[in-house]
């Protein structure tokens, strides 16, 4: 085998990428990043900043630098159909991510890694294991080889089909997203506000401040996507329209869209949620971030579990083993995250049951112990499931 010109070849710069690349330049490693798109590039996100996304910034040296540009928020405001809420507080801040990505990507590079702005086409195979990838950089074919490659792409699943690694090509939610410059609505939508209500389901609305007078709103849609034959169909959803149920259904998202101008165009994206829809390794090759389904189902929050995952790739490979034993030990940091990923997806409830929003708040305004057991879902000490299960909705009544 020829000899590698890197250690790993990071194929993707956005969180979980750029996060797997700065663990491993710190370490002396020779990283080269690839991405299609130019420094600083947009991704259609709810740009939320939740208390496991403030911990892997702390573990990259980062959080002070992101915190220093980010809006800090105390709270997420639950919005139920009727109009009533509960602030539940915690950890949390909204930053764009074309301000975010580029940060985390600067600091990769600041470690030691290389940027190459270039599309993948395919991973680089001898007798099975993946040395390299392939590039497409402007109209030339150039091969990168290395030790390691490590696919962080999001959700859209191309790469990972080139790369033998998708074994679901259809999303697992759907999301609309967004920027409203409305310096007027500052101080009067102040938290992370989620909106359940019947115009979304099944999913949610959220308005969260970003800095410089701007907002981000949006819609996600849960079960976006159906089996058919064996093959995935996007379900009849119409996500423009949606997006305009809920600024007609919130007031605060009518007064937002009247009172502010709409910076760029509505964006859609799809989402790759509970750790499916991809295996997560092969030899010489490992799948991080959103890519591997990273993102929680029932809020649609992902930046914090894309860097996780990415973070427990680069430990995996500087624990120095052989192929298989990296392999192993990073499968089993993901196997040791289901159980949470589990408990998300049995918390769809609320998005499917809109009235169970209603329910919680009614009694989490009612109840300290309820608020701190939501509290504690924020700050992932507590089990979601636990919250709408149909012993805990029938227990709501007795508390």
């Amino acid at each position: 085998m020829a000899a590698a010109d890197w250690d790993v070849v990071v194929v993707g710069a956005g969180p979980a990428g750029s996060a797997a690349s700065r663990v491993l330049a710190q370490a002396g490693w020779r990283v080269l990043v690839v991405d299609q798109q130019p420094i600083g590039r947009d991704k259609v996100c709810g740009d939320g900043l939740i208390p496991d996304a403030h911990q892997a910034l702390a573990r990259l040296g980062l959080l002070d630098a992101v915190m220093e540009k980010a809006q800090r928020v105390r709270h997420v405001r639950a919005v139920g159909p009727r109009g009533g809420h509960l602030d539940v507080p915690g950890s949390l801040a909204v930053l764009p991510r074309r301000q975010l990505d580029e940060l985390l990507l600067r600091a990769a590079i600041d470690a030691g890694a290389v940027f190459e702005q270039a599309r993948f086409e395919a991973p680089l195979e001898v007798e099975g294991r993946v040395v390299g990838v392939r590039l497409k950089c402007g109209e030339a074919l150039v091969e990168r080889r290395a030790r390691w490659v490590l696919i962080a792409t999001g959700a859209v699943p191309k790469a990972l089909q080139a790369a033998g690694m998708c074994t679901r090509h259809t999303p697992s939610c759907v999301a609309l997203r967004g920027y409203v410059h409305a310096p007027s609505m500052v101080g009067r939508i102040t938290e992370l506000e989620v909106v359940w209500s019947k115009a979304v389901r099944p999913g949610y609305g959220w308005i969260f401040p970003a800095p410089d007078g701007h907002f981000n709103i949006g819609v996600g849609i849960s079960e976006s996507h159906e089996s058919i034959d064996g093959k995935g169909h996007k379900k009849a959803v119409n996500l423009r329209e949606v997006f305009d149920q809920f600024v007609a259904a919130h007031p605060p998202a009518a007064a937002l869209m009247r009172e502010g101008r709409l910076v760029g165009e509505l964006k859609g994206a799809p989402l790759r949620c509970s750790l499916e829809g991809a295996r997560f390794s092969r030899p010489g090759l490992m799948v991080v971030g959103e890519a591997a389904g990273s993102t929680y189902s029932f809020t649609g929050e992902g930046i914090g579990k894309a860097m996780q995952t990415a973070i427990a790739a680069a430990d995996a490979l500087l624990a120095q083993g052989e192929d298989a034993a990296a392999r192993a030990r990073y499968e089993a940091a993901l196997d040791a995250l289901r159980p949470k990923f589990r408990m998300y997806e049995r918390a769809n409830r609320v998005n499917r049951h809109p009235w169970v929003a209603d329910l919680l708040i009614w009694r989490g305004r009612k109840s300290a112990k309820l608020r701190q057991r939501m509290s504690g879902v924020l700050e992932e000490t507590s089990n979601p499931g636990t919250l709408v299960s149909l012993r805990a909705i029938h227990r709501l009544f007795l508390e």
